[in-house]
């Protein structure tokens, strides 16, 4: 094989298409974004991705209308707490 002839030039294109795609290989089988002709990236899709971001929301929703209640509830509690002695027996038989 002579290096200025094409087989030498066919070998060395062979040889770097074949890096590119063993190297996307790996990248795609270990989650790394894909690179595509133009030293672009093609990011991994995740089709749970969606459904995950909607649970997630409507958990967020829950919590936070939890929490508002917890702390309209907590405020009673300090009220109570700091009002005066026969008041604050008044408000707990008007709870009961």
């Amino acid at each position: 094989m002579t290096w200025g002839g094409p087989g030498f030039v066919i070998a060395i294109i062979a040889i770097s298409y074949a890096g590119w795609i063993i190297n996307n290989w790996v990248r795609a089988r270990h989650g790394y974004p894909l690179e595509d002709e133009w030293s672009g990236k093609t990011a991994k899709g995740d089709p749970d991705a969606e459904r995950k971001i909607q649970l997630l929301t409507t958990e967020n929703e829950r919590q936070a209308g939890q929490i508002s209640r917890l702390e309209e509830r907590i405020a009673v509690l300090e009220r109570i707490a700091t009002d005066p002695a026969e008041r604050t027996a008044r408000q707990i038989d008007e709870l009961r």
